[in-house]
């Protein structure tokens, strides 16, 4: 048969304990533990507020309400603007405040005769305000409380008559302040416009308006017409530039262009038309001799009379023709000169009426910026005016549109201060309790229920044991044996699935035959899981010897009603008496060896080599031993003897073993090399939920009906 794979050892070496949690389970725990402590809180918070109230003077409360009238809508009426928004809250505060309490306290003052009633400290008495305004409406409630009736209720009176007196005379002094200040700046503007004035009249009186138009116009007309004849001068002269710049005999043309721009300026110069008519004939001359002399010469000869005499011809013509192209030039010469002439009196012309017209646009511009100074200041001036008039017409109109409603209602008895009292010291005593058991949740670290166990160490609980009660046993703390025919199903399958899980651990290698039981504090319980896992273990079959090793305090011969000597101190030192210190009870396959006479410092015997011989024939002659130690935290035995046992359970008492120490125990044997088989938590609370191990408690009695047919089991 193959064992089951090993599970992982939960790891309970850690350098630092982690903090305490918070598990709602443990708060509920407590709830129902401490319920009267949230109760007790809250008793003594609403005697506190009865005291309280009992000694409080008792308050009234009056009311009273003013509306929003008729508007009148004038166009003065928008001089004065309110924020709807904030209007509420606007009011309250004002109402509110210390300065409307003064004057109301002043005029109080005038009014009561019997003077004004003073509280405990020697100051008048003191009187609650609120404002609170109707759905949907404009009225507004003002609520004094207070503790005379009579006096809250003139109070309220001269309140709100002098809180309407308040808002007219802010209104006239803030009108009275903004009319003040328009009247500054319409005697200003007054200034202004009459400088403004006076400028205009003396530009007028030395500036003609309309003979300045009329010569800006004519300037204007007379200036175009010597620009476009300054653009004919110059498209001439680039013309006889042209002309000039391409003159280099009859040969390049230049005898045509000069004959067709003496026939463009024809108009112009009728003087130089003859010489431009004879150049452009003497061209043609020319031109017809060479024709008729190139044709002769394809049948004569150079020296033929006929070619000797148009040569002379030609030569002739080409003279004539070199007399009017020097002619020409000249006159060109001239003309570009002439040109130049007039393109300069031109041009000193349009700078001289250019600068007139500059001058009179200037003079225009000047007269149209002075207008229109005048202009503007003259509208400021008219609307500074036309407000100045509607200020003092609405500093001299009504404009509170607040109006008295009701006038204070007779004061009544309230009772809101006592309710508001007694629920806050029934919300505070409720919530101080809650706080203290939710305090104790947070600082208390035991462990309450195999959840809290399983969160902080993991699943390491291999056994989970119920709380039992002894009800016809006098020391109620100690609960008795498990019997063969025990009839505390509950407690006996507790026991009998420890058993299992010890028999089908998934460990590798032999099964472990040597069983530490330990904690870490003493009451735990572990005395108690020990001889109960003996007993459960030899009503299984086994053989067991059940080892008590607190040579100090051990009680488990008291337990079994045996006899603590001789026991395994008196083995250790005598090994020779191991059939005397071996002892036995009617339950069969169960052996007892006590802890014998007490003795100090026993860890040293248990590092001895009489300890080891004794525990090798134990091994041999017991299917199981189960060893009793000391608490970790009381004396170094578990420690020592953890390392020569086969494995260690670690017994957590419910609601008594705490996360921190039980951490520290399992981190002390850790150290020493200790293999810890699991925890088993001891006196598990089975009343909560997460309990439900063996509560069928039907099953343990033997179903007794004669009827062997068929049954469903449910």
């Amino acid at each position: 048969m193959n064992n089951p794979p090993a599970a992982p050892e939960p790891n309970y070496d850690s350098a630092e304990a982690p903090p305490p949690t918070f598990h709602i389970r443990k708060l509920l725990t407590l709830l129902r533990k401490f319920w009267w402590l949230p109760f007790l809180t809250l008793a003594l918070s609403l005697a506190a507020a009865a005291v309280y109230i009992l000694r409080s003077a008792p308050t009234y409360v009056t009311h009273a309400s003013m509306w929003e009238t008729e508007k009148v809508r004038l166009p003065v009426g928008e001089l004065f603007s309110d924020d709807p928004q904030n209007e509420v809250g606007n009011q309250t505060e004002l109402i509110r405040s210390s300065k409307l309490r003064q004057l109301t306290l002043a005029r109080l003052q005038l009014v009561m005769t019997n003077g004004i009633p003073l509280g405990r400290d020697g100051r008048p008495l003191q009187v609650e305000l609120a404002v609170k305004q109707s759905p949907k409406t404009s009225v507004f409630t003002v609520e004094a409380t207070g503790a005379d009736p009579v006096y809250i209720r003139i109070y309220l009176d001269n309140l709100i008559n002098e809180y309407l007196e308040y808002k007219k005379n802010v209104r006239k002094a803030i009108s009275g302040d903004t009319l003040a200040s328009i009247t500054d700046q319409v005697l200003s503007k007054e200034r202004d416009l009459q400088a403004d004035q006076d400028a205009l009249t003396t530009f007028e009186q030395s500036n003609n308006l309309a003979i300045l138009q009329e010569q800006g116009t004519v300037a204007g007309g007379y200036l175009e017409k010597l620009q476009t004849q300054l653009s004919d001068y110059n498209l001439q002269t680039q013309l006889l530039d042209a002309t000039v710049a391409g003159q280099g005999g009859p040969e390049n043309g230049a005898t045509n262009i000069s004959a067709a721009l003496l026939d463009s300026l024809r108009e112009q110069n009728p003087g130089q038309s003859a010489t431009a008519t004879g150049l452009q004939s003497a061209s043609q001359q020319v031109e017809l001799l060479k024709s008729e002399r190139a044709k002769l010469s394809k049948y004569l000869r150079p020296k033929h009379p006929k070619i000797v005499k148009l040569d002379g011809e030609i030569e002739k013509s080409q003279k004539l023709l070199d007399q009017y192209s020097t002619q020409n030039r000249e006159q060109l010469a001239a003309m570009r000169q002439s040109l130049k002439m007039k393109s300069d009196t031109v041009r000193a012309f349009i700078k001289e009426w250019e600068a007139k017209v500059v001058e009179a646009n200037a003079r225009i511009a000047e007269a149209d910026h002075l207008k229109l100074n005048v202009s503007r200041t003259q509208s400021l001036y008219d609307r500074l005016v036309t407000l100045l008039q509607n200020v003092d017409l609405s500093r001299n109109l009504e404009k509170e549109t607040l109006a008295v409603m009701e006038n204070a209602s007779p004061a009544i008895r309230t009772y809101t201060q006592e309710r508001s009292v007694l629920s806050m010291a029934a919300a505070g005593g409720l919530m101080v309790g809650l706080g203290i058991v939710i305090l104790m949740a947070l600082r208390d670290d035991r462990l309450t229920s195999l959840f809290e166990v399983n969160a902080t160490f993991g699943d390491s609980v291999v056994g989970l044991l119920p709380e039992m009660t002894q009800k016809n046993q006098k020391d109620k703390s100690r609960v008795s044996l498990l019997e063969p025919d025990d009839a505390r199903y509950m407690y006996a399958e507790s026991y009998r699935n420890l058993r299992s899980a010890l028999l089908y651990l998934p460990i590798e290698g032999e099964r472990p035959k040597v069983l530490l039981i330990t904690s870490a504090v003493p009451n735990e319980g572990k005395s108690t899981v020990a001889a109960n896992l003996a007993r459960t273990l030899a009503m299984g079959g086994s053989r067991v010897l059940l080892v008590d090793t607190d040579l100090r305090k051990g009680r488990l011969h008291d337990m079994l009603g045996l006899q603590r000597e001789p026991g395994l101190a008196e083995l250790l030192r005598q090994p020779d008496t191991w059939d005397d210190a071996i002892q036995k009870n009617s339950l069969q396959n169960f052996a007892f060896l006590s802890r014998g006479k007490a003795l100090g410092h026993t860890s040293d015997l248990f590092l001895g080599q009489a300890f080891d011989q004794v525990l090798a024939r134990m091994r041999r002659e017991y299917d199981y031993v189960v060893l009793d130690s000391s608490p970790v935290f009381a004396t170094d035995d578990a420690g020592t003897l953890a390392p020569k046992v086969d494995g260690t359970l670690f017994v957590v008492r419910g609601n008594f073993s705490g996360a921190r120490q039980v951490r520290e125990g399992l981190e002390l044997l850790h150290h020493r090399q200790a293999k810890i088989l699991g925890l088993v938590l001891n006196r598990a609370d089975t009343s909560a939920r997460s309990y439900h191990y063996y509560k069928y408690v039907g099953y343990n009695e033997p179903d007794n009906d004669p009827d062997d047919g068929p049954r469903t089991q449910g």
